[in-house]
């Protein structure tokens, strides 16, 4: 047996989740018929993280143990060959037996997608939020300041977490707003903690439209984490609270003090670093 390591990309739009669930469309389940119908193998894919129905994937990680004789590179063809058009293989690696996606993940980065513009977002709307007034990019960025660190992170915890520990360690959070490609009026990078190379306007969004993203770096994260963190910036973005406000709703550990959980399609797994 070999153990196997699977980067994949995903539009969560039309899935029920990451989770192989009866009777519905999950990713986990569209990647172990193809899995079955390549190598023959009846396997079980473990995930860095189980993502929800609506939420992307630019880089999640799978790990699966088989017996092929497959070449990884071949499997990356064979695999997209039988996979549908809203998934796709990156990757395939031979990697360490015993490698586990989920219990190996060092940390790991998300990206949430504002759409803030006053415009109705027509290419962007299955792939950001949408709210048309206008954000303080700059307060948000203070209140996420207050994330980063190791806290009890339970304000920003659904119900139904599996976890025994809420305690988790926030490496970055940064904000940033830029414009939509095809706009005269350029873009505007308003954090200085990354690479600018990594940060662009989504350019599914509409010419000249205003992106807001929330990038969120940590070793782990609590179930719909993400999703809290970004529902409470925009409080803060929207001047309903001050960015100090962060500070006080995670010293609380109370889920009720916290912002609303931001829609899933705005979410979207950047990557996972081992």
């Amino acid at each position: 047996m070999a153990s196997f390591k699977i980067t994949l990309a995903y539009d969560g739009a039309e899935f029920s989740g990451w989770q192989a669930q009866p009777g519905r469309r999950t990713v986990q389940g569209e990647l172990e018929r193809a899995w079955l119908e390549i190598t023959g193998e009846t396997a079980r894919l473990n995930a860095a993280g189980r993502t929800d129905a609506g939420v992307h994937a630019a880089g999640q990680v799978v790990s699966v143990e088989s017996a092929t004789n497959i070449p990884p590179e071949s499997l990356v063809h064979a695999l997209n060959s039988k996979l549908p058009d809203d998934a796709a293989v990156q990757l395939v690696e031979c990697v360490a037996d015993g490698f586990h996606a989920t219990h190996d993940a060092k940390f790991k980065r998300y990206r949430y997608t504002i759409f803030n513009d006053p415009r109705r977002p027509v290419f962007a709307r299955k792939y950001a939020w949408h709210i048309p007034t206008p954000l303080d990019v700059a307060a948000m960025q203070v209140g996420g300041a207050h994330m980063v660190g190791t806290h009890d992170f339970a304000c920003f915890q659904s119900v139904g977490s599996e976890r025994e520990s809420t305690v988790r360690t926030i490496f970055a959070a940064e904000i940033t707003s830029a414009l939509a490609p095809g706009s005269a009026r350029g873009s505007a990078r308003l954090s200085n903690t990354l690479d600018p190379n990594e940060l662009h306007a989504d350019p599914r969004a509409e010419p000249g439209a205003r992106i807001v993203t929330i990038d969120v770096e940590g070793d782990g994260f609590l179930y719909n984490m993400v999703r809290t963190i970004a529902g409470t910036l925009v409080e803060v973005g929207r001047g309903r609270r001050s960015p100090e406000w962060v500070a006080e709703v995670i010293a609380s550990k109370d889920r009720c003090t916290a912002g609303q959980t931001a829609p899933a399609h705005g979410l979207c797994m950047q990557w996972v670093a081992y």
